[in-house]
């Protein structure tokens, strides 16, 4: 199902994208100026250290991260969020399985098939 423009976002509607190495994530809904993206992680799971052009926006819905923003690094738990300029190498580490909320300014085409 396209999420392009949903406004009533019903989580059980919405199919789970199998990421691999113990991620999984849903499009809930998008435009062209913004994505809110949910990312479930297994314990252990790893988003590997990368960067993108867009601005990020995530809150921790549930578990225990270690992210690495820039030079920095932090352990966020549920309710935590945290805050992405573009271009600004970043990752996480899943201590605890949880889910991750991410928003995207401008939307993630990459993730649009």
């Amino acid at each position: 199902m396209d999420q392009k423009g949903i406004q009533f976002i019903n989580d059980s509607e919405i199919a789970w994208e199998d990421l691999g190495g113990g991620l999984k994530r849903k499009i809930m809904s998008y435009d062209d100026n913004l994505m809110m993206v949910k990312v479930a992680f297994e314990t252990g799971g790893i988003g590997t250290l990368h960067s993108h052009y867009h601005t990020q926006m995530s809150y921790v819905e549930s578990g225990v991260f270690e992210m690495t923003i820039g030079d920095k690094r932090g352990i966020l738990k549920a309710g935590d969020g945290y805050y992405i300029p573009p271009n600004l190498t970043h990752g996480a580490l899943c201590l605890e399985a949880g889910t991750l909320i991410d928003i995207f300014n401008p939307l993630r085409e990459d993730f649009v098939k």
